[in-house]
């Protein structure tokens, strides 16, 4: 009796068909930098489906989102870099390698300590190659919006104690600092600026301080050992 195809083989066998000669114009001519901007709308309208709790649209947008993996998975194999298996099976070691907590005998205490021996495990990972992250503000994507990339920075930099003299000037409830951000994108808008702009300058400014920091702590406790 035939084995009945599982559903990703017959995805990426339908992938390669729209690829092949013969297949969809549209399709054929994309390369990674035409798809790029595609995989970011697709996971906005992933976060609208989730925020909507509506499980069907959820499900119509995963596949769409897996629809971008599968497309680009199948550009590298044309070019013999990489397949969906490799990407699969990589993500797949990288969860068992960075949960020594469940897959070894590693034993935590709260999730700061899971995010901490993540961050060290991954700095490990990556020493010595070219992609290592010298810096424990290294790994956050510079397109992302910039009220996300200051957020995300500001973890990591409190994590590392180079941000403990940030603070808000006062107490707010969660609804005023929303009318207090949303009051001051109105603001920039009224004087001709753009908000995200001006606070991606702004973190810019502050990740080039907290480097600095960074580096000179580390140059003082080498001097001391």
């Amino acid at each position: 009796m035939k084995r009945k195809k599982s559903a990703i083989e017959e995805l990426t066998e339908i992938m390669a068909r729209l690829r092949a000669p013969g297949g969809c114009p549209w399709d054929r001519e994309q390369d990674h930098r035409s798809l790029r901007w595609h995989a970011v709308e697709e996971v906005y309208e992933l976060l609208d489906a989730i925020e909507s709790g509506d499980d069907h649209e959820m499900e119509e947008e995963l596949g769409d989102l897996l629809l971008q993996v599968v497309f680009h998975c199948q550009l590298a194999q044309e070019r013999d870099a990489f397949d969906f298996e490799k990407v699969a099976r990589r993500i797949a070691e990288k969860l068992v390698r960075r949960h020594p907590h469940v897959f070894g005998d590693v034993r935590v205490d709260g999730v700061e300590q899971v995010w901490s021996n993540w961050e060290q495990i991954k700095r490990a990972e990556k020493q010595g190659t070219r992609h290592e992250r010298p810096s424990c503000l290294d790994g956050i994507p510079r397109r992302l919006p910039a009220l996300l990339r200051a957020e995300k920075l500001l973890k990591k930099a409190r994590r590392a104690g180079l941000a403990d003299g940030v603070s808000s000037p006062r107490k707010l409830t969660r609804q005023a600092l929303g009318r207090e951000l949303f009051a001051l994108a109105a603001y920039a808008q009224s004087n001709g600026w753009s908000a995200e702009a001006l606070l991606r300058e702004e973190t810019r400014a502050r990740e080039t301080a907290w480097r600095k920091a960074e580096k000179k702590e580390a140059a003082g406790t080498d001097a001391k050992s």
